[in-house]
């Protein structure tokens, strides 16, 4: 089987019991480290249910990816620009990013957008050029990563993703929780190696965390926003722009009262 993020050849790392009821082999490249899976003809069933019940971590990684993304946007892009939670679940990030005042806008084509109903991208006067797409918990979701990725940069320079990188030493589908077969719907594992192999792959440069968030951007960052492991003076640039984050936030207008009214002008049409 060939890798799906290079194209060359990967080797058979285990086989495990997907849905509990298919045995399905799962492969890893041989030169990044990523693992996938055979192809994934159970996702239909996987599906069923866009977001699954044992995802009881839902509203707590909103509401801290949502504290994240204010800093993130305060100290390196413009918050007065739109921007677009893509695979964006119920919903509930972009009514939580419009509440604090960033011009936020959801698209999902899998689950119904429960909390910014009326703000999809459909409704956005823009379909691309967005100052950033965030993308939560999507990429190991991909069956062909690659082509996926690049559709989610034609919509911006920048993207804000997150998945988490495979601990090292995995053998057996015991060792990472993150695999979590009884759903069947995590089918594309990455390492840092093969991360920075697409941004590179797709022209961007990237930035990690080293764990669980990362960013494709096109331009280059003389610091990495999630972290302050830098020269003093680099580490002081970085700390004197995220300590404004509390001010600027502040600053900024809710859109939640604005919202109401456009929402309920169309409901009234």
């Amino acid at each position: 089987m060939q890798s799906k993020i290079t194209g060359g050849p990967t080797e058979v790392l285990f086989s495990a019991k997907v849905l509990n009821k298919y045995m399905v082999t799962y492969h890893r490249c041989t030169e990044t480290g990523f693992i996938q899976t055979e192809d994934p003809y159970w996702l239909k069933e996987a599906y069923s249910s866009a977001i699954t019940k044992l995802d009881v971590g839902l509203v707590y990684r909103n509401e801290m990816l949502r504290n994240l993304c204010l800093k993130l946007i305060s100290c390196c892009f413009d918050g007065s620009k739109r921007f677009l939670d893509y695979a964006g679940g119920y919903g509930m990030f972009t009514r939580m990013m419009r509440d604090k005042g960033y011009d936020f806008y959801h698209t999902d084509i899998y689950c119904e957008n429960l909390f910014s109903e009326y703000f999809d991208i459909a409704d956005c006067p823009q379909q691309r050029d967005f100052e950033m797409v965030t993308a939560f918990e999507v990429f190991e979701h991909m069956v062909n990563p690659l082509e996926e990725i690049k559709r989610i940069t034609e919509l911006s320079d920048h993207i804000f993703f997150t998945t988490e990188i495979q601990p090292a030493g995995i053998s057996e589908i015991s060792d990472w929780r993150y695999f979590v077969p009884e759903t069947g719907q995590h089918i594309s594992l990455y390492t840092l190696s093969s991360l920075e192999y697409i941004a590179k792959k797709l022209g961007f440069y990237f930035c990690s965390d080293g764990a669980g968030n990362h960013l494709f951007t096109k331009d280059k960052l003389t610091f990495n926003p999630f972290t302050e492991k830098k020269e003093p003076y680099l580490i002081r640039v970085l700390r004197r722009k995220l300590n404004r984050y509390d001010r600027n936030t502040m600053e900024r207008q809710s859109l939640l009262l604005k919202d109401f009214s456009a929402i309920l002008g169309r409901l009234n049409k």
